[in-house]
């Protein structure tokens, strides 16, 4: 097997065996990757990542299905990390372009990659957690990218700050009209920045909150952020707005998705968090109304030209 050990992935292998969180969360059936029909990686060679003293090892789950335009600046950015603990793992739905060629161009500087055909986005991102053996989870969506330092932030800032469940990096969003914007948290209605690229999360903290419920079709990172805050109550912080983990895509496939679909879930996942109908349905009334508004070309125009002066 020729290792680049160029490359951060490829650091610190071993052959003991960890644990995963399939089996941690009580469900050690179908551990066994050779059930998927395409398959490849480190561990197909028996080789194993653990964390280490002041090292905790960062599991990154890059989900994609048709991904060939973007996929290999996604997983370069995983490679090419400062930090140099980490277990990547990417769940393919069955592509049917090249999506596959260069996921096994890079085969031997990742743990583990399947492609089988699932139900979502989100019915993926479940696979590759409990696939997962890492002390900190990431997810990082296939037209998404990180930058050099992320991982090496990530670790920080959990050392930092005591007994912190979850933590929201800056990202950079590409926005229309108004150039670049790095985002940070806000508790605004308890809405999050961005899930993939900037989202990690403890992995006691996924234990405790459990999978992403694919139910949400289109929003099942939202609800998983409410139960966390809200529900288990756990502690999550935000990074200084400097410390930027990463690039999100807006073009990508959630942009491609009804705006009104997204509302309409969103209803549901607040009325299954409890909170206030009255409220909730204010809000999806509003927002609705707000989206046709926006499609009228001079309201729209004024929109985007004040929130571009607006200083993040």
């Amino acid at each position: 097997m020729n290792l680049k050990i160029t490359y951060s992935t490829l650091k610190n292998l071993k052959q003991d065996k960890p644990i995963f969180l399939q089996e941690k969360l009580g469900d050690a059936n179908n551990l066994n990757h050779n059930k998927f029909t395409r398959f490849g990686g480190l561990r197909n060679n028996g080789l194993f990542k653990s964390s280490h003293p002041g090292k905790p090892l960062i599991s990154i789950i890059t989900v994609c299905y048709n991904s060939e335009k973007t996929i290999e600046e996604t997983i370069k950015s995983v490679l090419y990390q400062t930090y140099d603990n980490i277990e990547y793992i990417i769940i393919d739905g069955s592509s049917k372009d090249d999506t596959l060629k260069i996921i096994e161009k890079y085969e031997s500087s990742i743990d583990l990659w399947v492609s089988e055909n699932d139900s979502g986005i989100f019915n993926a991102i479940n696979k590759g957690l409990k696939m997962s053996s890492g002390d900190i989870i990431g997810i990082l969506n296939s037209d998404d990218t990180y930058t050099n330092d992320a991982l090496s932030l990530v670790k920080k800032y959990f050392e930092n700050f005591e007994n912190v469940d979850f933590v929201f990096g800056s990202i950079i969003k590409e926005r229309l009209l108004s150039g670049f914007r790095r985002e940070k948290i806000k508790w605004k209605f308890n809405i999050y920045p961005g899930h993939s690229s900037g989202f990690f999360i403890s992995k006691n903290a996924q234990l405790k909150v459990g999978l992403y419920d694919e139910r949400f079709e289109l929003h099942a990172d939202y609800d998983l952020i409410y139960r966390l805050v809200c529900k288990s109550k756990m502690r999550g912080i935000a990074m200084d707005r400097e410390d930027v983990t990463g690039k999100f895509n807006i073009y990508g496939k959630s942009s491609k998705e009804s705006r009104i679909r997204y509302y309409i879930e969103e209803f549901k996942i607040r009325k299954k968090n409890n909170q206030n109908i009255f409220f909730i349905s204010f809000l999806l009334i509003f927002k609705i109304i707000y989206f046709y508004l926006l499609k009228i070309s001079f309201l729209k125009k004024i929109f985007f030209f004040f929130r571009s002066k607006i200083n993040y």
